[in-house]
């Protein structure tokens, strides 16, 4: 009886037992279900997607009702003029055409100071950070540069002379500018008469005459804005000097040029610019459009400190590293002790891991990132830590587990917030998993390519 060949039945039993417990079927059918437990993974970015949009589209409401960032551009005096041309036409006649121009002219001299209130408003969960400033700017311009101009004093009208002031917001001016000109007060009005400079603004008439070009003009006005979180200025004068402070403790220099002198403390900042006009790209006085301001802007962004989506996000990039390194910490169980974990309890695992960062993401929106990766950390590694003693059943295999995920949330954790350090920290963590598993697997018989059976 012992010499009968195998039924088919028990013979194909025995295959399948073979090849399921083959460490080479093992690692695949492994990677496979890593492929499967990324999968949730995606559907958590793309929710971080959907909370960041519902976030900007919280801003956006808030900029509506409040203000948006503001971009102060001047003061410019312009002086209007008339170009004559003559042309001669077919016949001999002489034709004379008038053309209107204007002339724009930048200060020579420029101080600004101002002090930012920053405070939060709320939209349903959402924070958005605003500020009301107030401004103060004083300086002179040089009317000498009117005599370069090369034009007949009879075609230049003196009396159509205006100061305007570019402004990105008018809606949210919160009083009268007045500005003191040449010992007078002058009150602007809205408008910009010519848009060469700027789409948006202010402008007010001023007096000149051909007697004040052998003088300097000087001026002096207040401007009281509301705004979202950023504040540019344009480097108008030929020596441009800006001083800001606000009681805020994360701001963020922007723009082509940052402050000579600043000082940042937990829960305010000085900053101080000092523009020359050889800085920029554009002279102290032009006609018509030659030229325009852009790329010239500096200023501060008024930062919200806590931003929990960012470091939702940066987490969700190291879920295939995380899962990854769980799944092949179990492999090496497997073959080092002999114990065999079903496919079911991989993907089960994985699948808690990704529902992490689910968990990361509601708690953040309601008590903050650090908070939330605590509480989300301790849910997901009690969690499979208690489900991984019920089949590994070993206390010291359970702990060690246990520890090991506790030591990847710490090291993710690290490297979420070592924002400049973080290529060359997650570059040497690769390099000490890759070393750990070159030193399991020295020893590993890969001849004998089959778990026993348990």
């Amino acid at each position: 009886m012992s010499d009968l060949p195998p039924k088919p039945e028990a013979e194909f039993t025995l295959n399948f037992k073979k090849i399921r417990h083959s460490v080479t079927f093992k690692l695949f059918s492994m990677l496979f279900l890593l492929l499967l437990a990324m999968i949730p993974v995606a559907f958590v970015q793309a929710l971080v997607n959907e909370r960041q949009g519902l976030q900007r589209e919280a801003e956006r409401e808030v900029n509506q009702k409040w203000a948006d960032q503001q971009t102060l551009q001047g003061p410019v005096l312009t002086v209007p003029y008339d170009q004559i041309t003559v042309s001669t036409e077919e016949k001999g006649k002489k034709k004379t055409v008038k053309t209107r121009r204007f002339m724009h002219i930048l200060p020579a001299k420029l101080k600004l100071t101002g002090n930012l209130e920053p405070q939060k408003l709320h939209r349903g969960i959402y924070d958005i950070v605003v500020y009301r400033s107030d401004l103060h700017l004083q300086g002179h311009f040089d009317t000498t540069l009117l005599k370069s101009m090369s034009i007949p004093d009879a075609n230049i009208h003196w009396s159509q002379a205006f100061v305007s002031l570019g402004l990105s917001d008018l809606r949210w001016i919160e009083a009268s500018i007045v500005m003191q000109w040449a010992g007078t007060n002058k009150v602007f009005d809205p408008g910009t008469v010519t848009d060469h400079l700027f789409e948006k603004g202010v402008h007010v008439p001023v007096t000149l005459a051909a007697s004040t070009l052998s003088k300097n003009v000087p001026f002096a006005l207040s401007l009281k804005l509301k705004g979202n979180q950023r504040l540019y200025f344009a480097p108008v004068g030929k020596e441009t000097e800006v001083e800001l402070k606000a009681p805020w403790g994360s701001p963020s220099f922007d723009g082509a040029f940052l402050p000579t002198e600043r000082t940042v403390t937990e829960t305010d900042f000085t900053a101080r610019w000092k523009v020359l006009h050889l800085n920029r790209n554009y002279p102290q006085f032009w006609e018509n459009t030659q030229y325009k301001f852009d790329e010239s802007y500096f200023g501060v962004y008024l930062i919200e400190p806590v931003d929990h989506y960012h470091k939702v996000e940066r987490s969700v990039k190291y879920a295939l590293f995380f899962i990854g390194l769980t799944f092949l910490t179990f492999f090496f169980v497997e073959v080092i002790t002999r114990r065999l974990v079903h496919p079911l309890q991989y993907l089960l695992v994985g699948f808690a891991l990704s529902v992490f960062y689910t968990l990361l993401l509601s708690i953040s929106e309601q008590i903050g990132f650090d908070k939330a990766y605590g509480i989300a950390a301790v849910m997901t590694v009690g969690l499979i830590t208690a489900y991984a003693a019920g089949f590994l059943k070993s206390r010291r295999l359970t702990l060690a587990m246990g520890s090991i995920l506790t030591t990847l949330y710490a090291f993710i954790y690290v490297i979420i917030y070592q924002q400049d350090y973080a290529l060359l920290m997650g570059s040497l963590g690769l390099f000490l998993v890759l070393a750990l598993v070159m030193f399991f697997s020295r020893k590993l018989d890969l001849g004998n390519d089959e778990l026993p059976d348990v």
